[in-house]
């Protein structure tokens, strides 16, 4: 009977020791983390605005599950305000390459041509970022991201609701063309809950539905991380509800501003190697 307990117990560690790996879990994220990209995150070129948010979105474990190394060529997806660029710029500098596939400034006063003036002014703004090359990314439309088969590594960071069905089967599709074989595709995203309601939990989507998106692309999964999780975001409301945005403005701010930040899935791919 006790040898019974004793494998009992060893199969339940063992199965704790294969879900660990599996998901990704941020235990020791720092031990592997790469030395410039520690860096880059504690630089004095972020501002502390953008640092508090740090323990919302765990920059150095997130790009750590995703294999960031700082002699990689990544390519950052609609980089916006370029929260994330900052970090990625000089994890890279000097020893590997940073694409900024963002949308093209065609002359018109909207969303698209002004974000992208608005991003160049930032890279602009500080060397940290004179390495990075900027490409065109046009929502639904096939983009080159970068020179067909030369990422390691292609993320995306909260854009998915933006581009809907048809958009995000055309970005994994670019993204995949990028990619070397064996390359990572790495995406974080608001969650909509198995059992929420799309109509109410605005700017959250499915994992199912992405993990089935990205394989039809040619994707494999390799496996999904609690690291950006938040079980206190219950999607019962648009997702700009909660901070930073606080679309609501007083409206229940320290209700939501307790919440925080949103839950949000954190997925890996792999460009298969024999394709």
């Amino acid at each position: 009977m006790l040898l019974k307990k004793k494998s009992l117990t060893t199969l339940l560690v063992s199965a704790t020791l294969a879900c660990g790996a599996l998901v990704g879990t941020s235990v020791n994220a720092h031990n592997h983390a790469d030395a410039k990209l520690e860096k880059a995150v504690a630089g004095d070129h972020r501002s502390a605005q953008n640092k508090a948010r740090d323990k919302y979105r765990h920059p150095i474990e997130t790009l750590s599950f995703f294999g960031f190394k700082s002699d990689m060529t990544v390519v950052e997806i609609t980089p916006g305000g370029g929260w994330y660029t900052e970090i990625l710029a000089p994890a890279l500098k000097g020893s590997g390459k940073l694409y900024g596939a963002h949308y093209p400034d065609t002359g018109e006063d909207n969303y698209y041509s002004n974000s992208r003036k608005k991003l160049e002014k930032k890279l602009a703004s500080d060397v940290v970022f004179s390495e990075v090359v900027l490409t065109d990314f046009v929502p639904r439309k096939q983009s080159e991201l970068a020179p067909q088969g030369s990422a390691d590594l292609v993320v995306t960071f909260r854009n998915l609701h933006n581009w809907k069905d048809a958009g995000v089967e055309q970005v994994f599709k670019d993204a995949y063309n990028a990619l070397k074989p064996g390359g990572v595709l790495g995406v974080v995203e608001h969650r909509l809950p198995a059992d929420g309601d799309p109509k109410v939990a605005i700017g959250y989507v499915s994992e199912a539905k992405t993990i089935k998106q990205a394989k039809a692309a040619g994707f494999r999964f390799a496996g999904a991380s609690e690291i950006n999780a938040n079980p206190k975001d219950l999607a019962q409301y648009k997702v700009w509800t909660l901070p930073p945005s606080l679309a609501n403005g007083d409206k229940d701010k320290e209700k939501y501003l307790a919440i925080g930040e949103s839950d949000r899935m954190t997925l890996k791919f792999v460009k298969p190697e024999n394709k």
